[in-house]
């Protein structure tokens, strides 16, 4: 366990560039993270969006409703995120639309409103356009940081990677055996050895 989490153990927020926080923009911004990982794209094109969104100025719903949908479509491609621009350019735009009539913005609201059920949570983030299960797992995964109600937060995809890895396939045995690890930290470098199965060896040699 101590091996991937030195090894693997950073949250995919920190390698898009957001300084996580319980504050309305960098929980957008990793909203933002959940829409663009969940689609099928190179994860390192995805977190090249976030960034090149924030760059443009996108980087709260208010800026990304006012924008149009090519300065919107023109900043995804500056990222990368090309095969689905034109489609998630205009879900974009409707999520942002939806957060500032629905949540005045802030998903601290959407919290607010789930009221400490992490299932309610889970369902109110799939209202959002372009947030489906994957991505309402994903923003879980990572916002369990700040949020520590839903911790600890460990998705199928976290969980097939401690399969992979030879760990117990249950939440509460794997925080038990990270220790003092963050859950935010353990499910990132789950959902690693999900992905990656040569990553998952070389972590069961090093064990072994």
């Amino acid at each position: 366990m101590g091996e991937l989490i030195s090894e693997h153990g950073r949250t995919y927020a920190e390698e898009a560039g957001i300084q996580l926080k319980d504050a309305p923009q960098p929980l957008y911004r990793l909203l933002l993270m959940a829409v663009l990982l969940s689609a099928r794209i190179r994860g390192s094109i995805a977190l090249a969006t976030v960034r090149a969104l924030h760059e443009a100025g996108l980087r709260d719903p208010r800026r990304m409703a006012g924008a149009d949908w090519q300065e919107r479509v023109d900043a995804l491609g500056r990222g990368g995120y090309r095969r689905y621009d034109e489609r998630t350019a205009t879900q974009l735009g409707d999520g942002a639309e939806l957060l500032l009539e629905r949540w005045g913005g802030d998903l601290r609201h959407l919290r607010e409103e789930a009221d400490g059920d992490v299932s309610a949570l889970r369902r109110l983030l799939q209202e959002i356009p372009g947030i489906g299960p994957a991505g309402a797992d994903i923003f879980l995964r990572e916002v369990q940081r700040v949020w520590p109600e839903v911790a600890p937060y460990l998705d199928d995809k976290a969980l097939s990677g401690a399969e992979r890895l030879g760990l117990p396939k249950d939440p509460e045995k794997l925080a038990a055996l990270a220790e003092d690890t963050e859950p935010a930290v353990l499910a990132a470098a789950l959902v690693r050895a999900a992905l990656d199965k040569e990553m998952a060896q070389e972590v069961q040699r090093h064990a072994g």
